[in-house]
């Protein structure tokens, strides 16, 4: 098992921790992590778009001009696709683009992660975070007396911690995650993980 350094707030080292080879040192799979990463973008689109067909365009109960004789082509409607403010042909309607996938697959993309993330030094575990009051100001001073101010950082805490929430949610470099709220798309666009040391064992349960 993999070794880390326990730092509180002030960026002095208090513990170390063991972290289980079967979540932190476990083979890194990007074309898992890629599909799971697709997985994930699919789910939040909206699938909102949507347009008119010829038969939900108004008007059109009329034929335009008789069918022989005026030397133009022949129209039956003016809710025909070939003209300005007719329906659409083949136009996107409302549709979900959300796919199953594996929740196993879901589970050794997160191992992946996480593995390449203390394999790149981008892992710290922190004791615990102490705020006297739910301010941006003062939890930007703890981030940078840790030297972590200039990244882009995913915190992750065991449970639901509100105070931490509305400290960080100013900050758009940051983001402050329970456990159950870990995923694959988050750990990657954030340069730097910083785990809470009681989310430990929770993540070794979840993954292990």
């Amino acid at each position: 098992m993999a070794s880390v350094d326990v730092i509180n707030q002030k960026g002095e080292k208090v513990n170390s921790i063991e972290l289980d080879d079967t979540v932190f040192n476990a083979d890194i799979r990007d074309t898992l992590v890629q599909r799971v990463v697709v997985w994930q973008l699919a789910k939040r689109r909206s699938g909102t778009a949507s347009t008119k067909t010829r038969g939900e365009i108004s008007g059109g109960g009329k034929k335009p001009w008789r069918q022989k004789g005026t030397g133009r082509a022949r129209a039956g409607t003016n809710r025909s696709p070939i003209w300005t403010g007719g329906g659409t042909i083949f136009g996107p309607k409302p549709r979900s683009y959300a796919f199953s996938l594996p929740k196993k697959m879901r589970k050794a993309a997160l191992r992946s992660v996480l593995s390449a993330k203390l394999k790149d030094d981008q892992l710290t575990v922190i004791d615990k975070i102490e705020l006297e009051a739910p301010k941006t100001k003062i939890f930007v001073d703890i981030m940078k007396t840790m030297g972590l101010e200039a990244k882009k950082i995913l915190f992750v805490t065991a449970e639901k911690d509100e105070t931490l929430l509305r400290s960080s949610r100013n900050l758009y470099q940051v983001l402050v995650l329970p456990i159950e709220g870990l995923n694959v798309y988050d750990l990657l666009r954030f340069d730097r993980l910083v785990v809470l040391e009681d989310a430990v064992p929770r993540i070794h349960e979840r993954l292990g």
